[in-house]
């Protein structure tokens, strides 16, 4: 297992197989270097990619790289600059953003299960990790009188990046199939047409010659697009996940997004992300290793039975299989044509995500639908005087390993986290709290041999040319 200590040691790799040592950096200048554009990238192999993506999801940016926002100049009303901070620091407001320097420190956990936790890239967060997009005057102190600190505004614990192309793969050919779908209601007007792929169910269109009559579809925005990152549905892709987070996190501005040249937060820095880099940290993140599933013994069997039986598995389904194993890598990004504009392709039953083939395609075995539902009012986000109760499926494999559970990290073991559904998961809850304590501890057993991955980023943590980690 790797330490903390170890995986840092090795995260200012410039280039695969060679370390920057502390002396070597310089304290003054920016630390993303070196830099690449996409024209390096198409000239690069796979794991020369992945390196570079490591590498950038890595970095601790700073003020020369364009951490921070700039400062805000209210009288400049054309450019007046980014979000206020803390106490006037210049950089970190840590609610609604500013928040960190680099990816790495919330994604850092490979496992909570182990004491003291296991570290690796692209792993889960803790509660301290988590994020405050639109906290709004948060009553810290129940000044209210509620018997509880209110909050306006959301509360977001990181997921890991494990297993992502899969995901991603997956959403690309629900996406296309829907687009189908959605063209074969229009060309039979007044016909009402079931929106079905893969086996989930997203209710029903017609089109009565003029508008597209979209007020039966269910798990999925109007415009058909299976958007599987964020715990709303937010992205179709890892990379408009990556769009977003760079520049609310850490005030990093893509160039792809504000313009080439462009200063779009005032901090005196343009070109702080390029095309090529943020394809780099794509092509990182969809080519890491699948989580995995320990040997399903006896009283772990009892409870995958038990498992699908009270109705987990309606929506956290074992898995999903593609129709093809090679994953798109585009740009610039068509939702609604996942396969425009594609530049490089992954294989994803090849090392080091190494899906199970399923025909032409692969098994993902994610424990999910790819649909939002409604969760109930109890874990609805409040958003102003709204709440918003609807949040994808979350995909549970790796669950033994990444306590704490739900969309804020509010349930800290599993049988917690299955004890507060409500809506659309009401009835399996109540399935569930209806068992015996030993059924009760089958289903928990169960779920604790979906695992994450042994040793994700192997071969380029510790300079190996090849990933020998065997998960089956």
């Amino acid at each position: 297992m790797q330490s903390k200590k170890a995986v840092l040691a090795v995260l200012a790799a410039a280039s695969i197989g060679m370390l920057v040592s502390p002396e070597a950096i310089a304290d003054d200048g920016p630390r993303l270097s070196p830099r690449i554009s996409q024209g390096d990238i198409l000239g690069m192999n796979q794991r020369s990619i992945r390196a570079h993506g490591l590498r950038i999801f890595s970095t601790p940016f700073n003020l020369e790289d364009g951490l921070g926002d700039g400062p805000i100049n209210p009288a400049d009303t054309v450019s007046p600059g980014g979000r206020p901070t803390l106490g006037n620091n210049g950089i970190f407001l840590r609610m609604n953003g500013l928040d960190a320097q680099t990816c790495l420190e919330c994604h850092s956990v490979l496992s909570n299960a182990t004491i003291p936790s296991t570290f690796t890239v692209g792993g889960v967060g803790n509660v301290s990790d988590s994020a405050f997009p639109g906290m709004v005057d948060p009553d810290i102190d129940d000044s209210e009188g509620n018997g509880f600190a209110r909050i306006s505004g959301r509360m977001i614990n990181p997921p890991f990046s494990f297993g992502s192309g899969g995901v991603e793969m997956l959403a690309k050919e629900m996406t296309r199939d829907l687009q189908a779908l959605k063209a074969q209601a229009e060309a039979n007007p007044g016909a009402s047409i079931a929106l079905e792929t893969k086996g989930v169910s997203f209710g029903w269109i017609s089109f009565d010659g003029v508008n597209f009559d979209t007020s039966d579809v269910e798990g999925v925005d109007d415009d058909l697009v299976i958007r599987p990152f964020g715990r709303k549905g937010c992205c179709q892709t890892i990379r408009q996940f990556d769009q977003g987070a760079m520049q609310f996190h850490h005030g990093i501005q893509p160039s792809e997004i504000v313009g080439d040249g462009v200063d779009a937060d005032g901090d005196g820095v343009v070109n702080e992300l390029s095309v090529g880099e943020l394809s780099a940290m794509h092509i990182f993140q969809t080519s890491m290793e699948r989580p995995r599933q320990d040997r399903v013994r006896r009283g772990a069997r009892r409870g995958r039975d038990l498992f699908a039986s009270i109705g987990c598995a309606d929506c956290h389904r074992p898995s999903l299989t593609t129709e093809d194993r090679h994953l798109p890598i585009a740009f610039p990004e068509v939702d609604e044509d996942p396969w425009a504009n594609v530049f490089f392709e992954i294989d994803l039953s090849r090392s080091p995500t190494k899906f199970k083939r399923h025909g032409h395609g692969v098994r993902v075995e994610l424990f999910a639908d790819l649909k939002r539902h409604d969760m109930g009012p109890g874990l609805a986000e409040t958003t102003g005087d709204a709440l918003d109760p609807f949040f994808h499926t979350a995909r549970l494999w790796g669950v033994a390993d990444t306590a704490p559970y739900m969309h804020d990290g509010r349930a800290v073991t599993i049988s917690q986290a299955i004890l507060l559904h409500g809506g659309e998961g009401q009835a399996s809850r109540d399935e569930f709290d209806a068992l015996d304590a030993d059924q009760q501890d089958d289903v928990v057993a169960f779920l604790k041999t979906l695992r994450t991955p042994r040793n994700p980023s192997n071969d380029l943590l510790n300079g190996n040319r090849h990933h020998d980690d065997d998960d089956d």
